[in-house]
């Protein structure tokens, strides 16, 4: 017998969490949300993160793949920070981009709330789309 089949099974598997019958928020198979999270679970939680990220603005924005990696990872980092549609609001920022002109693309992006809000995490991305690639 498949007993991890059987206990998937009797489980049952949600990507959303809910509440079990104890009262207990839940997620994926049975997963306790109150019980810490692996270092090996918050890993893969990133990763899936990150590929959606990089997935969605290689989707969303035409130029994407014609900019430098460095450029590129400003793109995810922000929309890993903001989700997509946080991004796209940064219309400006974007346009700027899409035209290859990185020092007002990094001054959009430095004059905003995001930026305010993030501060260095601002700073350093704004000097990443300037062109200085170092991390």
């Amino acid at each position: 017998m498949d007993y991890e089949a059987q206990l998937i099974l009797h489980e049952g598997s949600r990507n959303l969490p809910y509440i079990d019958t104890n009262g207990i928020q839940t997620i994926g198979i049975g997963h306790n949300l109150h019980k810490p999270l692996s270092d090996r679970a918050i890993l893969q939680i990133f990763h899936d993160d990150l590929a959606d990220a990089k997935n969605d603005c290689l989707h969303a924005f035409p130029f994407f793949s014609e900019l430098t990696e460095a450029r590129q990872w400003v793109l995810i980092n922000m929309c890993f920070n903001l989700g997509l549609a946080g991004l796209q609001r940064f219309t400006r920022f974007l346009k700027a981009v899409e035209l290859g002109d990185y020092e007002t693309a990094a001054n959009e992006m430095l004059d905003s709330l995001w930026a305010k809000q993030v501060k260095i995490r601002a700073r350093e991305l704004a000097q990443q789309m300037r062109g200085s690639e170092a991390v």
